[in-house]
């Protein structure tokens, strides 16, 4: 907890109308490197997660809960790697890497609320496969489309009333002598160490509601998997075996990658933050893995790999017509 004299938040108060975004790095020799590096990663990122969207959409076999909840998954990745990439690739080839006060709010706002909103769709994914190993009889009525529909409506709206707490208290506080985040984009606990106004409250929602999200998910993915492992584990055949568990591994992958890096980012005490350990940190699960994502889902998922062989088959064949 950070805690200021009063009177030095009332006398150095002024209005904040924009930030300085720090960024990685103030060496002009390596900007453009990371410029080309970051730039080729977006790009990256635009057409995995567009071309998994559109290889669920056209491939009739995918339209099933579990590419449902992937089709998601893939617009949230990318939703919440373009409200931060663009501006981090402007600010490397910028004198002034300024953002205005609005666009911090906005920027700040979109990333938690998308962020949380994966938290609980990675959740909804873990409980289908749950459902499709131990109880396939009924994965029809309990995953039907109504069910699905609502999972995920419910994902957005919950990581979206979370986000609007976080941002409100966030800059409800007081910004005084300087106006330089140290960071790639606006997050919160490099606002909270900017502010000269106490952040107790703040802090508190922070580690109370991410907490709350992220391990009441993660509890969901635990238990889910316990239960899918019992179940495979009781299967006598061991292709049969390998066959159930092979629809789980490239979700597992994805929940290491995404709950590891949050847990280590929002549930620790502000005591122990080092900003700079916490950019590279943040570059991972805000740039790197939403490129990793649709490589994870189709190169270890075969039925995306057929869909995506016999939707390059039919092009070829229309293409020579």
């Amino acid at each position: 907890m950070k805690t200021k004299p009063e009177e030095m938040a009332k006398g150095n108060h002024t209005t904040v109308t924009e930030f300085i975004l720090f960024g990685f790095t103030d060496r002009q020799d390596i900007k453009l490197a990371l410029f080309m590096i970051f730039l080729a990663i977006y790009v990256a990122t635009l057409v995995g997660n567009i071309g998994i969207m559109a290889l669920i959409w056209i491939s009739p076999c995918l339209h099933t809960p579990m590419y449902f909840f992937l089709n998601n998954l893939a617009f949230l990745d990318l939703s919440y790697s373009s409200a931060i990439t663009p501006k981090m690739l402007t600010n490397f080839l910028a004198e002034r890497k300024t953002i205005s006060f609005a666009g911090c709010i906005a920027q700040m706002y979109l990333f938690a609320s998308l962020a949380d909103a994966e938290c609980l769709l990675l959740a909804a994914m873990a409980y289908d496969r749950y459902i499709a190993i131990c109880n396939p009889l009924l994965y029809p009525v309990l995953m039907s489309r109504k069910v699905c529909i609502w999972l995920v409506t419910g994902s957005y709206l919950t990581g979206s009333m979370s986000s609007l707490v976080h941002t409100c208290f966030t800059f409800h506080l007081s910004f005084c002598d300087s106006r330089v985040i140290n960071h790639f984009f606006c997050d919160i606990p490099p606002l909270l160490a900017l502010s000269c106004s106490s952040t107790h409250i703040s802090e508190i929602l922070l580690f109370a509601l991410c907490g709350f999200i992220q391990t009441s998910t993660f509890v969901v993915v635990f238990f889910s998997y316990a239960f899918i492992l019992c179940t495979i584990l009781k299967i006598p055949s061991a292709k049969s075996r390998h066959k159930a568990f092979s629809t789980c591994t490239s979700h597992l992958t994805a929940v290491a990658l995404f709950y590891g890096t949050l847990i280590f980012m929002y549930l620790r005490p502000s005591s122990s933050y080092a900003l700079n350990t916490d950019k590279i940190i943040s570059v991972f699960y805000t740039v790197v893995f939403p490129m990793l994502y649709p490589l994870i889902y189709s190169l270890r998922n075969k039925e995306v790999k057929e869909a995506l062989k016999r939707t390059l088959e039919r092009n070829v064949h229309c293409c020579k017509w």
